[in-house]
């Protein structure tokens, strides 16, 4: 949407996405990310940690679930969303205002890690051939491109 600050941020998880229904029965899942700048100190010839960014996250429906399935605390994650302001009234009768993320995309880091991805069949993909994916049987009908050039012919997923 037009106006919307969309931000990525990559960080570690603070504890286990927690998932929980709401009144409307949709599913939500909640966890913050702490991102950690690292810095060269010149005087000290080492590497130190700066101040930390705890940023609150929250993604719904088949995210949220895949979220809870997949991800755990310490976890490095890339994640992806639009920073949302709200404001309440804390149970003391204060005013306050978070700045929160709805994730809209996130996935383990593979900087530090390995990861085996698994196709879920629920809600699935939706939309048009974004991001190079094709149907098999799409793929399938197009030309075949020349055997030497592996970048020119479409590549099938493996789910």
């Amino acid at each position: 949407m037009a106006g919307e600050t969309v931000i990525t941020i990559v960080g570690n998880l603070t504890a286990d996405p927690e998932l929980r229904t709401t009144r409307n029965g949709g599913t939500v899942a909640n966890f913050s990310i702490a991102a950690t700048p690292r810095v060269f100190d010149k005087q000290s010839n080492q590497w130190i940690d700066g101040d930390a960014l705890f940023l609150r996250c929250s993604a719904w429906r088949d995210l949220a679930t895949h979220c809870a399935q997949s991800l755990s605390k310490g976890m490095r994650v890339i994640a992806q969303g639009r920073l949302q302001q709200r404001s309440y009234q804390a149970q003391d009768g204060s005013n306050r205002t978070v700045i929160e993320l709805q994730v809209d995309e996130i996935g383990p880091s593979l900087k530090y890690a390995t990861a085996q991805v698994q196709k879920m069949q629920s809600g699935g993909y939706q939309g048009g051939n974004g991001g190079g994916y094709q149907q098999p049987q799409q793929a399938q009908q197009q030309s075949q491109a020349p055997a030497d050039d592996p970048w020119s012919a479409p590549v099938e997923p493996e789910f």
